[in-house]
């Protein structure tokens, strides 16, 4: 098949494999080529096009912008009608791209693995032949029904990001806090606010719960294979704490999945775990004989005393990022993050403060005496691949902030995270 008609983009750093794949588009017929050795220079490219091209042929990892940011520049700007990723990455990363895109609106032609081949091409390029005019994404719809929620959950539609802690006292990283974002079709990226609830409300929160367990275990193993030994939190919901038979499926999750359920924290929200008590105690209890740690989450934002905050099995308290924001400046808040930090204390209780954005708020807790930190002035959330170049780049001493002493003068790491990691937590 000629494809005369196909206008192609090849966004590729290596200049060797760009003149080659050029080579093989040319000899497939194809004749409006354009190249450009990254996302940056692409953008450009087809910003100038008074139409968008058919297909954008791409690698992930690119300098200056990496692929997944410009596959998103790429959709708001609807620059392309498909997308054909060229990448030796994991498939499982190709697949979280994949599903991004098809969010977006792009059509999605299957990756190719490297070395490139023009068969390949011909396969790929003969699929968007088939497949005519992608489909523009649909206008935003109202609150997602079951079937489409269950739909979601079957077709891996909801995908695990990753929110470093470090220690305070070295500024080492010492895990993450497993994040869910929807990448929902025709609408983008959907935080959990725009889901959660109606999880809740199916019944189905315990399948996304596992889903995200099953993910932070499997890239627990992945980090560790490249030397970092590193800690994950999943948040679980007060719904699933009615089940007795709760504690049972995430075991067997971890169990599966070859993880330490000791390295393992369960964040329950504070508000949510004061009501149906006993059944609540009777699930927290069996995580922890398990292995689980448990968080209790925002901390100082609920309704419980004293007495039933003694009663619960938890391991870690998990500072409200509302009083960590306001302390430096005002004296209730911070009266109330050293009261929980010392009530902490005497629990025995591990202490983290969340919502850290700025070296004011680091300072304060840090001279606080407060344990672990995550916030946006460490990192915001990442998709798990994008850890280990985060992990490089904030232990270069130049680029994380000072330990040891409140009144260094570090900054955080100026990683540049894809756009559609800067949603927030």
């Amino acid at each position: 098949m000629n494809f005369q008609d196909r206008s192609v983009i090849v966004v590729e750093d290596h200049p060797f494999q760009r003149r080659m794949t050029l080579r093989q588009l040319g000899q497939l017929g194809v004749e409006d080529l354009l190249e450009a050795a990254h996302g940056r220079e692409a953008l450009n490219l087809l910003m100038a096009r008074h139409a968008p091209v058919d297909v954008i042929l791409c690698d992930l990892d690119m300098p200056e912008m990496d692929g997944v940011e410009f596959i998103s520049h790429v959709a708001t700007n609807r620059l392309a009608r498909a997308l054909l990723v060229v990448s030796a990455m994991d498939s499982a990363i190709l697949h979280t791209v994949e599903t991004m895109a098809r969010a977006y609106g792009i059509q999605v032609l299957e990756s190719i693995p490297k070395p490139l081949t023009a068969k390949l091409l011909a396969d790929r390029l003969e699929r968007l032949e088939e497949a005519g005019q992608a489909p523009a994404p649909a206008d935003a719809a109202g609150e997602p029904g079951a079937d489409e929620l269950r739909r979601g959950l079957e077709s891996r539609e909801f995908l695990t990001f990753f929110q470093p802690k470090v220690d305070l006292a070295t500024g080492q990283p010492t895990g993450v806090e497993t994040l869910v974002r929807w990448y929902r079709p025709g609408q983008g990226v959907l935080c959990p606010g725009a889901f959660i609830s109606r999880l809740e409300a199916e019944g189905l929160m315990d399948r996304l719960t596992e889903h995200l367990l099953r993910q932070s275990c499997l890239y627990l193993h992945a980090w560790e294979e490249r030397g970092r030994t590193l800690e994950a939190s999943v948040n679980i919901s007060m719904t699933s704490l009615r089940d007795i038979a709760f504690a049972d499926r995430l075991q067997q999750v971890v169990l599966d999945e070859g993880c330490d359920p000791r390295r393992i924290t369960l964040e329950v929200t504070e508000s949510e775990v004061m009501t149906e008590l006993a059944t609540v105690l009777n699930v927290l209890a069996r995580l922890r004989l398990k292995g689980f740690k448990l968080s209790i989450d925002d901390f100082g934002t609920g309704y419980s005393t004293l007495k039933q905050l003694n009663s619960l099995p938890f391991t870690e308290l998990k500072l409200d990022q509302a009083f960590i924001q306001a302390a430096p400046q005002d004296p209730r808040s911070r009266a109330i993050v050293e009261a929980s930090l010392e009530l902490a204390a005497k629990l025995g209780l591990k202490t983290v403060a969340e919502g850290i954005e700025t070296r004011q708020q680091w300072d304060f807790i840090h001279a606080s005496g407060c344990q672990e930190a995550q916030g946006y002035f460490i990192s915001r959330p990442m998709p798990g691949h994008q850890l280990p170049e985060w992990l490089a780049l904030w232990e270069a001493p130049e680029t994380r902030p000072a330990v040891g002493r409140s009144s260094g003068h570090g900054r955080r790491p100026a990683l540049d995270l894809p756009a559609f990691a800067r949603a927030g937590a």
